[in-house]
């Protein structure tokens, strides 16, 4: 039986009505990722004509509940599943045509319609070959081998950090809108293999494993039929926003990752290769700075992570373990368990600063329903001294020890709360602390993967 459209799923109100946005609006990380983005940008979707990604690539995953229905999307904006939306990856996404045309055929298999007048992806935008996933993987291990700490940075093996190398390199890219041009395109693919298979020959031999050689005409004739799929959605994305906004149309830019991730602000080395944090949406689609009115950061109401890197308020303790497990820790795109942890309200303070975080939402808030206490990170001390904020060097936040704020825990299931006003006296506590302390409102609390489980003030 054929799953019904997510189109014919969304008679219910929007729970987001109440926040009333005017103007552009972007929705942004501030933690480690996978902190819920998926569903909020989701519940905004219905009210903006253009939801544009404008980083990352097929790192990320978004979860979207839709009744009964989950989705999953990883590079396709969570607009596609509004009926009569605009959807854009922009060019500061790098683009797996492959895994694009995956997310299409799975989408209208379960009946939602797309077309190239619902799905655009900027010709600007790098593609990511199976080349690029090779280096990911190999670079990864031969750099584990020589790291003194024993552990990688803890690459998804996308390819998305090679990419993005070339991108910068410039001789080796090859663009979405090379695909249109099959001269242009086997030319590159010539001269960006025979690069390739020289660099990562010996490469694999350090690492001890075998390499296959990769063939330029293979590449090339599958690319092209990959060509042949996409060719209506790739275009000119500039122009199209740009054109948008010039006739009162509303745009929605949707982050992928997070801002702890942002190559330039989050955790180096232990990061993802874009800006992720608001600061990469004017790059990464075209727009001119103030373009974005209102910048949405979501947090969830703890703290996770997924692969290396320093992370104070880790749990490896049974605490830890019962918000993995309760909370569904594991990622959406990698299946890997998530290190969990108290809320970080130093890092969270620190990403909605650098974000211009205009409101809140904390996420996952039914998580933390049953703990008799509940502490939150409020600084932190290195050799016995308080930093006065966020630290730059991964390695001094690899041995910061957390300073705490405890609060009394809450014991009452908020599910089926139906205003922030609902909520038990010491879940509004924890609510109002947080935004006292990061300094900006927290308007959105989600109590459950639902829609109507999203509460708004």
């Amino acid at each position: 039986m054929t799953d019904a459209p997510a189109t014919a799923l969304r008679a219910d109100a929007d729970p987001l009505d109440a926040l009333k946005l005017d103007g552009h609006t972007a929705v942004c990380g501030l933690q480690w990722g996978d902190e819920g983005k998926g569903k909020i940008v989701d519940l905004l979707a219905r009210r903006y004509d253009v939801t544009v990604r404008y980083n990352g690539g097929a790192n990320a995953g978004h979860t979207v509940v839709v009744g009964d229905q989950k989705f999953a999307l990883h590079l396709i904006p969570s607009g596609i599943l509004y009926e009569g939306k605009a959807n854009v990856i922009g060019n500061g996404v790098v683009v797996d045509p492959e895994q694009v045309i995956k997310e299409i055929n799975t989408l209208r298999d379960r009946g939602i319609a797309i077309t190239g007048d619902n799905l655009s992806i900027s010709e600007r935008a790098h593609v990511v070959f199976p080349y690029h996933k090779s280096q990911d993987v190999l670079f990864d291990s031969a750099v584990a081998k020589a790291w003194e700490a024993g552990a990688p940075i803890g690459t998804t093996g996308r390819g998305i950090g090679p990419c993005y190398a070339d991108k910068a390199l410039r001789s080796t890219a090859v663009r979405m809108g090379d695909l249109l041009k099959p001269d242009t395109l086997r030319a590159q693919l010539n001269r960006a293999v025979a690069i390739k298979n020289a660099t990562l020959a010996p490469l694999a031999q350090l690492c001890g494993v075998d390499f296959d050689a990769f063939n330029a005409e293979q590449l090339f004739e599958q690319t092209m039929t990959f060509a042949d799929q996409l060719g209506e959605h790739i275009t000119d994305t500039t122009t199209l926003l740009h054109d948008a906004v010039a006739s009162q149309k509303q745009l929605l830019f949707e982050g992928a990752n997070a801002a702890l991730l942002d190559i330039d602000h989050g955790t180096y080395p232990f990061v993802t290769s874009s800006n992720c944090s608001s600061l990469g949406i004017y790059a990464g689609s075209s727009m001119p700075g103030a373009t974005v009115k209102n910048v949405i950061g979501i947090a969830k109401a703890y703290q996770t992570r997924v692969g290396g890197g320093p992370m104070p308020t880790e749990l490896d303790d049974e605490v830890g373990d019962r918000i993995r497990e309760v909370g569904r820790e594991y990622g959406t795109t990698t299946g890997r368990p998530r290190r969990c942890g108290w809320l970080d309200l130093v890092a969270v303070k620190y990403t909605s600063t650098i974000s211009g975080a205009t409101a809140l939402s904390l996420m996952l808030f039914d998580v933390l329903a049953g703990l008799d206490k509940l502490k939150v990170c409020v600084g932190y001390k290195a050799n016995g001294r308080e930093l006065p904020g966020f630290p730059a060097d991964s390695s001094v936040l690899s041995q910061i020890e957390p300073v705490y704020h405890e609060l009394d825990g809450f014991s009452e299931d908020i599910t089926d709360c139906q205003s922030i006003d609902d909520l038990p006296a010491n879940a509004k506590a924890y609510v109002a602390f947080v935004e006292d302390f990061v300094g900006a409102p927290v308007r959105i609390v989600s109590v459950g993967p639902r829609r109507d489980q999203t509460l708004v003030r």
